[in-house]
């Protein structure tokens, strides 16, 4: 029997849709990223609202539920007082001694191209503790980063 008598609708030979994967653990955010999440609800909302093609309002009603999601969770965080190098902190470094300023960020405002890491990322979490004057290690070597400054 050809496939074309049994196939029940068009849906069916389609890829399913999966909900956007949430990272794993707490959903730390800095002020900054929580006005971001904010931002994208008002920008995802408005956009399924003008939204005239169904699979269109799918994907962005799909996208809106993983930021509504993410703000439902998210934990504001302040930076530590006391030195260390920590949860939104900006800390500068030399590593491969080249200098490099790096902002220890939540899941969603991570852009490492910008140099701003979540802190869940390697290097982040080689600099989470670490005070001004400190070598930490990093990819195997033991003094790979010198920190030069946290802020």
């Amino acid at each position: 029997m050809s496939v074309a008598f049994r196939r029940e609708s068009d849906e069916e030979h389609k890829e399913p849709r999966f909900e956007l994967p949430i990272p794993a653990g707490p959903n730390l955010v800095t002020e900054r990223g929580m006005a971001m999440i904010g931002e994208r609800i008002a920008a995802l909302e408005a956009a399924r609202d003008a939204a005239e093609d169904a699979e269109d309002r799918e994907r962005i009603a799909r996208d809106l539920r993983y930021w509504q999601t993410r703000h439902a969770t998210a934990q504001l965080t302040a930076p530590p007082t006391d030195g260390t190098a920590g949860f939104g902190s900006t800390v500068d470094i030399l590593l491969a001694g080249k200098p490099r300023t790096i902002a220890i960020v939540g899941d969603d405002e991570a852009d490492p191209k910008a140099d701003r890491l979540a802190f869940s990322a390697p290097l982040a979490r080689a600099l989470i503790g670490a005070e001004e004057g400190e070598t930490v290690a990093f990819a195997g070597r033991e003094d790979a980063v010198a920190v030069l400054a946290v802020r």
